[in-house]
């Protein structure tokens, strides 16, 4: 008998430890997802100071093969839009200035 209530505490103790473990990583993952909801509103037409420039274009060129050419044209474009699209690639309504800004032939000047 005792031993059957030991085992039922354990349970319930097991549970109830569950339950804190799931309610606080509801609370963290919300707490994520607003912090990310308040960063994604930090993009668009002078958003970025120049000195953000580097450290957004390295984030933007990441993953590229063409890792210096997009280094250039991104810090060329970024000093005169103040504006890095989010991602790796794509994203560029976001930022009007460096999506439309062209080169001769017409084709993207920004990465």
């Amino acid at each position: 008998m005792a031993m059957a209530k030991a085992k039922l505490v354990s349970v319930l103790l097991l549970a109830l430890l569950i339950a804190i473990s799931a309610i606080s990583a509801k609370q963290v993952m919300a707490k994520e997802a607003a912090q990310y909801h308040l960063n994604s509103g930090s993009y668009g037409p002078g958003s970025l100071k120049s000195y953000q420039c580097p450290s957004q274009c390295a984030r933007r060129c990441g993953q590229t093969q063409y890792h210096k050419p997009c280094m250039f044209f991104c810090q060329k474009c970024c000093a005169k839009c103040l504006c890095v699209p989010p991602g790796y690639y794509g994203n560029k309504a976001v930022c009007p200035c460096y999506n439309n800004w062209k080169t001769k032939r017409g084709g993207p000047k920004c990465p």
